[in-house]
């Protein structure tokens, strides 16, 4: 289903605050991944756990990368919980994005102690 991506960022952030409104900050990835299923069924969006992307190199399946969720097909979201995020962070999704041929991701740090950090990030060829 083709939605509006920017309407489709804000409805996915709105689950992350939820979840970090319930659950606090400093819990395992795990639990943000499966908390995060959670809301996004409970907000009715189609979207994928833990999906594999295939890694090419001259036309040769060189590896993979495993995404936490792909959200309508339109948008990566990378879950972390570290105390704050780094540009390998971003290099990461930036890298998901290529090989999944997707313009868009979203970073979601449950790790911060004050707040949930939120990182857009577009596909280098955007």
């Amino acid at each position: 289903m083709e939605k509006n991506s920017p309407e489709l960022s804000r409805r996915i952030i709105d689950c992350a605050f939820d979840v970090y409104r319930v659950i606090g900050p400093l819990q395992s990835e795990g639990v943000y991944q499966k908390a995060m299923q959670v809301a996004l069924r409970e907000e009715g969006l189609d979207f994928q756990a833990q999906k594999h992307l295939p890694i090419h190199f001259r036309g040769h399946k060189v590896g993979r990368g495993l995404v936490d969720l792909m959200v309508d097909e339109q948008i990566i979201v990378e879950l972390k919980a570290v105390s704050g995020l780094h540009p390998q962070h971003i290099a990461q999704v930036q890298r998901y994005l290529s090989a999944a041929h997707v313009r868009r991701g979203l970073i979601l740090n449950f790790g911060c102690p004050d707040n949930l950090e939120i990182k857009h990030v577009r596909a280098r060829h955007e």
